[in-house]
């Protein structure tokens, strides 16, 4: 016989004599009939197919409020103070800062600007007044807050003619001193002219020009006019006050200045932010504090305000 022959018989006689043992790999790895059965019905039901599952919505609904306030109302609109012919010029005097805002803090005497503006405020107003020829206004009359826009605004409301903002400026250079004025720059004009036609939607009337009436480009053109107008008779007020205080009150050697502050934005007022001082500087703060000091700054509006409403008036 052939020894390979013999070799399988070997073999296979020799795997039908061995005894089943635990673990013995079976050679059909298919489950027998029932074993998913009883592998469910056991405690770990490892082989227990699996089911679907989808969680249960909440019993109840839940919700988060946030209290978010009522609209600040407008600010009450001030009193307006001379005689009562409003075919007379309005003039708005802006007194800088208070309540909260103190301002600049002279290191010399403590002096606060927010108190002084305020009393050169009520110097102006009590000599503008005695002249007659004009209406009288003041965006605050004691020691509260206004923001900036707040400001200005009063003076738009109110269809002022004139809008002066009165300051005393500081350096930590305190031999600094001098008055300065400073009126509108013209690129922050233009700025400001765009946010403003965007926030009143055109809807606005400018200078008694209805740019609602008009299409986008007809009201840009015509905000634009009516704000470069309004920036030249400011200008022309600067250099008037200038002029008329210049015997009695200290300036700056560049007296008049452009910046882009706030409350010089009205499109259609007339303003000026007329920093009276240095209260940094010993002899301004004593000039600014004292009741002298402030009837001569008076004394220089007065007079730059009536020459500035002559000359409208020749001009018609």
């Amino acid at each position: 016989m052939s020894p390979l022959l013999v070799l399988i018989g070997l073999i296979g006689a020799s795997s039908a004599a061995l005894p089943a043992r635990a673990g013995a790999i079976d050679a059909d790895p298919r489950p027998a009939a029932g074993q998913y059965d009883a592998a469910s019905r056991s405690p770990r039901g490892e082989l227990q197919p699996f089911a679907g599952f989808r969680a249960r919505r909440p019993a109840k609904r839940y919700s988060v409020t946030v209290p978010i306030g009522k609209p600040k109302p407008a600010v009450t609109l001030p009193r307006i103070e001379g005689p009562a012919d409003d075919r007379l010029p309005l003039v708005v005097i802006d007194a800088g800062h208070g309540g909260h805002d103190p301002g600049a803090i002279s290191p010399h005497d403590g002096s606060r600007e927010k108190d002084i503006t305020l009393a050169l405020a009520r110097a102006i107003r009590k000599d503008l007044l005695a002249s007659g020829r004009v209406r009288v206004a003041l965006t605050r009359a004691d020691d509260r807050f206004l923001v900036l826009e707040e400001r200005y605004g009063i003076a738009r409301r109110l269809k002022a003619d004139l809008f002066i903002s009165v300051h005393a400026d500081a350096a930590e250079n305190q031999e600094a001193s001098g008055a300065s004025i400073y009126t509108l720059a013209e690129v922050a004009s233009d700025r400001e002219a765009a946010r403003l036609a965007a926030r009143e939607n055109k809807a606005n009337i400018i200078n008694g020009v209805d740019l609602g009436a008009h299409s986008g480009d007809v009201s840009a053109i015509l905000l634009d006019l009516t704000q470069r107008e309004t920036m030249g008779l400011a200008a022309d007020f600067a250099r008037l006050l200038q002029r008329e205080a210049s015997d009695e009150v200290k300036f700056r050697t560049t007296a008049h200045r452009f910046a882009s502050f706030i409350v010089l934005k009205a499109p259609d007022t007339p303003s000026v932010l007329f920093e009276t001082g240095f209260i940094s500087n010993k002899e301004d703060v004593a000039f600014l504090a004292s009741a002298a000091g402030q009837k001569k700054i008076a004394r220089g509006v007065r007079e730059a305000v009536q020459v500035h409403f002559a000359r409208q008036v020749a001009e018609r």
